[in-house]
Formats: C-alpha cells, sequence, structure tokens
C-alpha cells in the first residue's frame, strides 16, 4: 500500500515549484489561481525570490503548500491515494490531496494559519530547538521540570525531538538535557515555539477560520499529528486541526501506525527531503522516495 506524505515549514529553498509551473499547464494554473486568492504574486517569491523572503511565515506556509498539493495533483498520473499524512502544516497538504479540503479553501486556511502564527510570534518572542541523541520520554521529563514555558513539539523519529518555548526555557532546558545525557541540543532557525501553549492565540483565530471552511469525507484515511491515527470523519477532522497547533506532532508514531495498517511505500511531495529522512529511521522495510 502506498502512503503520501507532505512536509512542514523548513523545507522551502528559491525557485521551488518553478520546474512544475514551467513544465505543466495545469500547474500553472493552479499557481495562478493561487496568486489570485493571495492576492500578491507568491509564484516571485517561490521562483525568484531570496532565502529570507521565504522564510517569512506568511510566505513560507503558502508556498510549502502550494508547492506540495500541486507536485501531487500533476505528477501522481491520478493515483487515487490509499494513506496520507503531513508534518505540521504539511497536515493540510494532505488534507487537500484527500479531497477533505478544496484546494482554495486549503490555500485560505494555510494563508490564515500562517499570519494568526506570525501574529503570535511577534505576541511571544520564543523559539524552537532540536535535540538529538536522547531518549524522548526522559526529555519530555526534563522539560517538566523547568520552571519557563519549554514542551515537546515535534516527535520527529527516534532520538530526534523538537522543543518548544521560550528563550529562557530553551536554554534552560539545553542545558539540563546535554547534562542529563543528550549528544547535542541544537538551536532552530524559526520564528517562534510552533506546537505550545504559546500558539493559544494564534490557535483561537485558526478554530475561527476553520469552523466556517466546509469540509469533506477525505478518500483515504487522513494519519493527523494530534493523535497519530488515521481519521475520515470531517468534524474529527476539524477539531484535530486545530489542537494541532499548540500539541506536539506525533510524526514516529504516524509512521509506525501507517506501517501497521499497510503501508509499504511513501511518496513525499513537495519541496526537500526531510520526511524520506525520518521515514528511514522510524521504518528501515519500507520503500521511500521523493517526487517535486
Amino acid at each position: 500500500m502506498t502512503a503520501y506524505v507532505f512536509p512542514g515549514q523548513g523545507a522551502q529553498f528559491v525557485g521551488m515549484g518553478k520546474e512544475l509551473y514551467d513544465n505543466y499547464p495545469e500547474a500553472k494554473i493552479m499557481f495562478e489561481k493561487a496568486n489570485e486568492i493571495l492576492g500578491f504574486s507568491i509564484t516571485n517569491k517561490m521562483f525568484s525570490g531570496t532565502d529570507a523572503d521565504l522564510k517569512e511565515t506568511n510566505i513560507t506556509q503558502p508556498a510549502i503548500f502550494l508547492h506540495a498539493v500541486i507536485a501531487c495533483k500533476v505528477l501522481n498520473e491520478g493515483v487515487v491515494p490509499q494513506m496520507v499524512a503531513g508534518h505540521s502544516l504539511g497536515e493540510f497538504s494532505a488534507l487537500a490531496v484527500a479531497g477533505a479540503l478544496s484546494f482554495e479553501d486549503g490555500l485560505r486556511l494555510v494563508s490564515q494559519r500562517a499570519n494568526a502564527m506570525q501574529k503570535a510570534c511577534v505576541q511571544n518572542p520564543s523559539g524552537m530547538a532540536v535535540v538529538m541523541g536522547f531518549d524522548d520520554e526522559k526529555a519530555n521529563a526534563v522539560c517538566e521540570t523547568i520552571d519557563e514555558v519549554v514542551a515537546p513539539a515535534n516527535y520527529n523519529c527516534p532520538g530526534q525531538l523538537a522543543i518548544s518555548g521560550t528563550f529562557k526555557g530553551l536554554e534552560l532546558a539545553g542545558e539540563a538535557l546535554k547534562a542529563a545525557g543528550a549528544k547535542r541540543v541544537l538551536m532552530l532557525n524559526v520564528g517562534g515555539a510552533f506546537h505550545s501553549p504559546l500558539m493559544i492565540p494564534a490557535q483561537e483565530e485558526l478554530a475561527q477560520a476553520i469552523k466556517k471552511t466546509e469540509f469533506n469525507i477525505p478518500v483515504c484515511p487522513v494519519y493527523q499529528n494530534y493523535t497519530a491515527q488515521p481519521e475520515t470523519n470531517p468534524e474529527t477532522i476539524k477539531i484535530n486541526l486545530i489542537q494541532q497547533l499548540t500539541a506536539p506532532v506525533l510524526w514516529t508514531k504516524t509512521i509506525q501506525n501507517m506501517v501497521k495498517n499497510g503501508a509499504t511505500r511513501f511518496v513525499e511531495f513537495g519541496p526537500g527531503e526531510v520526511l524520506q529522512g525520518l521515514i528511514r529511521k522510524i521504518e528501515t522495510g519500507v520503500e521511500v522516495m521523493g517526487k517535486r
């Protein structure tokens, strides 16, 4: 069984999606439609902008969504996916590909999510760090001892956990984690503490937008970040999508559950190869490839 997976923030690069735009008429139509929906030329930012442009959350998120969804649309030759999942932002790409969201509504929600998160980052200056070579449960226990906001954000693969928090919280947690035996703790180049309680203002704003948007029954199960479980009920999908913004991404469990339920092949659509690397570390016996 083939599973489609979609990347989150951090996979962007200058020139992303240009080959699709140039070589597939359907892709060009979708990109131009996106420019119209967003009210500015995101294709200019994607194809010929700067690294700095693409690191702005309100550009990064719709850019990655567009690249992933359009790549899947034109490169999978009409094959209906059997199961899908996306990492963080990538969950919106997964929902659009599975038909739970229309392309247009998916893009609007991603744009609203990005703007809400950007505001929350300004309101609560904060960041993220990656913890390497340490047990997840032990890392959780260390974070709970810190007298600042700091919490697990992404369970990426065995031995790799991202944490989110205030800068002071990350500093204190980093010192405590290294003292407890973590191999490395590295700050990430992101705008804020994603998937943590510091995103509550963004969550409240996004919840209003999600509640007003029509969701359909997807053509296949969508494995969601919040539960790592397959979902097809539109109301449950909406609830989990709202919770995702302040809760950790359960990526390791998601991939394990997909394999348990029959996935033998994973195809990553969109920019970058991050998910392919993570999947190989989670499940060694599956085929992994990318299309962009």
